[in-house]
């Protein structure tokens, strides 16, 4: 078969693809970006669903608006309202989890050759996502503040990128928080050069001990013109349910508009019943409480993991602590002598019964070989101990 020309500028995910590894009985693993099933709201979730399924099933089980289940739009907007942000139910559009929304980006803004700047590392599938609609990716640096903005500001002015892509919050894979000051640089600088900044918020309420800075969504409201320049990606997976797949895109009307078209084609539309499940959840007031055990336990995992790191690998690794989130960010120091090379440790720590992912794979160019990801959400404090142990065996 001769498949599309586009297909040669990706490959499949080295994240998915280790997880053919993790077959081996008692491995622990740190590799996934998942949240804790058992921590998932399951009552209040079924709650939701008997009810939608009772009370005049016939329309969420029917063919629904491409633009999303009405009354969800409408509980979105007023969750966005909740974060600061001030969103109609119009300015969005419901979809099949954030990736879709950062598909539908790809699809209705890069063209074979477009250039793009992505945060070095960023999320492995933009990374993938934009390469398939022929993206030329730049990476800019970042440091536990976030993209440095200094060094974004040129290579915007460089290169005339047709949007910069964000993780902003507590970001995958790298931990880190934009600070306030650089998020409203950011949306200065997206009004000067007239650049699409695409934030993408799957994270941002996974706090542990206070509230990250507002998102850059809302703090366009601060920064005339910026929201003129500005997409913004959420999410259900991550404080929810993943397996509902329910996202959303909020975006300037134009942008929006084309979004809606191509989803047309993709989908025709998100989950009426899973779009319905989610607005009668949010009208429980459960989400807030959920949120707080979720936020608690994350925060003791963090905690252990890198009491865990200090203790077992010593100067071996680096890391900035996160303060939300699911990651840490690390690196291979070589110091006296110890190893430097994350893919050929990340072997060893298979061997011994754990399980990470090494960096590479986050950089659209350039990659850190010294770097690797580990997540702390899946795991509880005993197997985080045990795992981190096994790591330190693996050196």
């Amino acid at each position: 078969m001769q498949f599309a020309d586009r297909l040669k500028n990706v490959e499949t995910s080295a994240i998915r693809e280790l997880f053919k590894l993790l077959g081996k009985p008692g491995i622990i693993s740190f590799a996934g970006g998942f949240p804790d099933p058992a921590l998932f709201d399951v009552d209040g979730i079924r709650e939701s669903s008997n009810a939608v399924l009772t009370n005049n099933p016939g329309p969420v089980l029917q063919y629904g608006a491409t633009e999303g289940f009405q009354p969800l739009r409408e509980g979105i907007s007023a969750f966005m309202a909740h974060k600061g942000a001030t969103v109609s139910p119009e300015g969005l559009i419901v979809t099949t989890g954030s990736q879709q929304a950062l598909d539908l980006i790809g699809k209705t803004m890069i063209s074979p050759g477009d250039k793009v700047i992505v945060e070095a590392p960023t999320f492995l599938a933009t990374i993938q996502c934009f390469r398939l609609y022929g993206a030329q990716l730049i990476g800019a640096p970042i440091d536990a503040d976030g993209v440095d903005v200094d060094k974004l500001e040129q290579l915007i002015d460089e290169h005339k990128p047709k949007l910069v892509y964000l993780i902003p919050t507590f970001g995958n894979p790298s931990g880190a928080t934009l600070s306030l000051e650089r998020r409203k640089r950011i949306l200065e600088i997206a009004v000067r050069t007239q650049t699409l900044i695409v934030e993408d918020d799957p994270y941002g309420e996974l706090y542990f001990d206070q509230a990250p800075p507002p998102s850059l969504l809302a703090l366009s409201d601060e920064v005339p013109g910026s929201r003129d320049w500005l997409a913004h990606c959420g999410s259900f997976s991550k404080i929810l349910s993943p397996g509902l797949r329910v996202g959303w895109l909020i975006a300037p009307p134009a942008l929006l508009a084309n979004a809606t078209m191509c989803k047309q084609f993709s989908d025709a539309h998100t989950s009426n019943l899973t779009q319905a499940i989610c607005a009668h959840y949010l009208t429980l007031n459960r989400l807030e409480g959920a949120l707080a055990v979720v936020r608690k336990t994350y925060a003791d995992r963090a905690r252990v993991m890198a009491e865990s790191l200090r203790r077992e690998l010593g100067s071996a690794i680096a890391f900035t602590q996160p303060q939300g989130g699911m990651f840490f960010w690390a690196n291979l120091t070589g110091a006296e002598g110890q190893p430097c090379h994350a893919p050929e440790f990340a072997k060893r720590a298979i061997d011994k019964g754990v399980a990470f992912v090494p960096g590479a794979p986050f950089f659209a160019h350039d990659p850190d070989l010294s770097t690797f990801r580990l997540s702390f959400a899946t795991a509880d404090v005993a197997k985080i101990e045990e795992g981190i142990g096994r790591l330190g065996q693996a050196l």
